[in-house]
C-alpha cells in the first residue's frame, strides 16, 4: 500500500507505515467498537476511557476511529450501532489526521526544541494543552476529544497535572488514554476512568493489516502472531527491521559454549549504526525480554540462585540501556559488553556451574 503521510511524524514513526491518527484500517476489536459505539448512542459513554492492551495492537488507532465517531455523529442518538471505518477521502478523516480538526487535541512525546530529538516523556507543558484546548468553546457545539498516546509516559507532574481535568471534565469531552501498562497508571486515575480491555491479534488479522501495508510476513503467520502476541507493530519490526535476525543472533551468541567476540562485534557493528536507532532498540528491548524469561524459567524450576542472579543482571542491563541512551555512550561498546554479560550468566559454561 503506497499512501500519503498528512499526521505529524512521532517518536515510534515507522517508515511507510500509517500513523494510527491517518490510518482507515482497524483490525479486530469488534466487540470493543460495539461496546463503545453503543454506549455513545445511548448517552451512556464515559467521560474518560483507559484503552489498555499490548504494543502494537491498534488500541490508539481504535481512539482515532471512535473520535471520527463520535465528531462525524454529533446527534449521538442516530449514529451508527458499531463503529464505521472512516473515508480517508473525507474532510473530517484528513482534518483529524492532520492535527488540525479542534475538536481533537492529540498529545505524545513532544519533540525538545533544542535538540530537536522527541522527548523521554509526555511532559506537564503538554497536559497543560488540555485546560487551554478545554477552555475553548467546543466546535459546532459537539464533543470534544482529548487522546494521550501512551498514558504510560506521562512523568509524575504530567500525571498529576491531568488528574485535575479528569475530576471535574467539562460537559461532551471524552478523554482517551492510550496504555500498554494500565497497572503504572496513577491509582487516582484509574479510579476515574473506565477501563477498556484490548488483546492481540489473531494470525490471520496480523497477515491481514499486512498485506494491506505491502509487506510480506512469510508463510508461518502463526509462529509470527504467537512472537509478537499478536502485535502488528512487532511484526513490521521483526520483519522489516531485522528483528528476528537480531534475536537468533543474540540467542546464538548467548547460548554458544565459547563465546565468539567476532561475532559479537558483527551484531554491534548491525545495531548501533547512525541509522540503526530501531535496530539498537530491538537490540535493548530482546535482550530484557530474554532475561526475563530466563528469570522467569529459572525460578519456575526451583532454580532461585540462578533466577537471582539473572534478575540482577537484567537490572544492570536496564540500568545501562538507560545510561547508554541517556548520555549517549558509546552504543558498539554497549552491545557488545552486554551480550558478554549474558554469556557469562547463561552460556552453556553458566548452566553447568548452577
Amino acid at each position: 500500500m503506497i499512501f500519503e503521510r498528512i499526521a505529524p511524524e512521532q517518536y515510534d514513526t515507522l517508515a511507510d507505515v500509517p500513523e494510527p491518527a491517518e490510518n482507515p484500517m482497524l483490525a479486530g476489536h469488534e466487540a470493543q467498537g460495539l461496546q463503545l459505539a453503543s454506549a455513545y448512542r445511548t448517552g451512556k459513554l464515559h467521560h474518560a476511557l483507559i484503552l489498555s492492551g499490548p504494543r502494537g495492537v491498534g488500541k490508539a488507532t481504535f481512539a482515532f476511529h471512535l473520535a471520527h465517531h463520535i465528531l462525524k455523529h454529533p446527534d449521538r442518538a442516530t449514529a451508527p450501532e458499531g463503529l464505521v471505518a472512516p473515508d480517508p477521502a473525507s474532510a473530517l478523516f484528513r482534518m483529524i489526521a492532520g492535527g488540525s480538526h479542534p475538536g481533537v487535541l492529540y498529545l505524545t512525546r513532544p519533540v525538545n526544541e533544542k535538540t530537536k530529538a522527541f522527548r523521554g516523556a509526555v511532559t506537564v507543558e503538554e497536559i497543560r494543552k488540555v485546560n487551554r484546548f478545554l477552555s475553548m468553546t467546543a466546535h459546532d457545539g459537539g464533543y470534544r476529544v482529548v487522546i494521550i498516546d501512551p498514558a504510560d509516559d506521562m512523568n509524575a507532574n504530567a500525571a498529576n497535572a491531568l488528574l485535575k481535568s479528569l475530576e471535574e471534565p467539562p460537559g461532551r469531552t471524552v478523554f482517551m488514554l492510550v496504555s500498554h501498562a494500565a497497572g503504572g497508571l496513577l491509582p487516582t486515575i484509574r479510579s476515574r476512568c473506565q477501563t477498556v480491555r484490548f488483546h492481540g491479534l489473531s494470525s490471520d488479522q496480523v497477515d491481514a493489516v499486512l498485506a494491506h501495508l505491502g509487506m510480506a510476513a512469510g508463510s508461518d503467520m502463526a509462529a509470527l502472531a504467537a512472537r509478537t502476541g499478536g502485535s502488528v507493530r512487532e511484526a513490521i519490526l521483526l520483519t522489516e527491521y531485522g528483528g528476528l535476525e537480531i534475536a537468533g543472533a543474540l540467542e546464538n551468541l548467548v547460548g554458544a559454549g565459547a563465546f565468539d567476540t567476532g561475532a559479537a562485534w558483527k551484531l554491534a557493528d548491525a545495531v548501533s549504526g547512525r541509522d540503526q536507532s530501531i535496530q539498537f532498540a530491538l537490540f535493548n528491548r530482546h535482550v530484557l525480554d530474554h532475561l526475563g524469561a530466563h528469570a522467569s524459567a529459572a525460578a519456575l524450576a526451583g532454580d532461585l540462585a540462578r533466577a537471582e542472579r539473572i534478575s540482577a543482571l537484567w537490572q544492570e542491563a536496564s540500568r545501562t540501556i538507560d545510561e547508554t541512551e541517556t548520555y549517549n555512550l558509546d552504543k558498539r561498546q554497549h552491545v557488545a559488553g552486554l551480550v558478554r554479560r549474558m554469556h557469562e550468566v547463561l552460556g552453556a559454561g553458566a548452566r553447568l556451574q548452577g
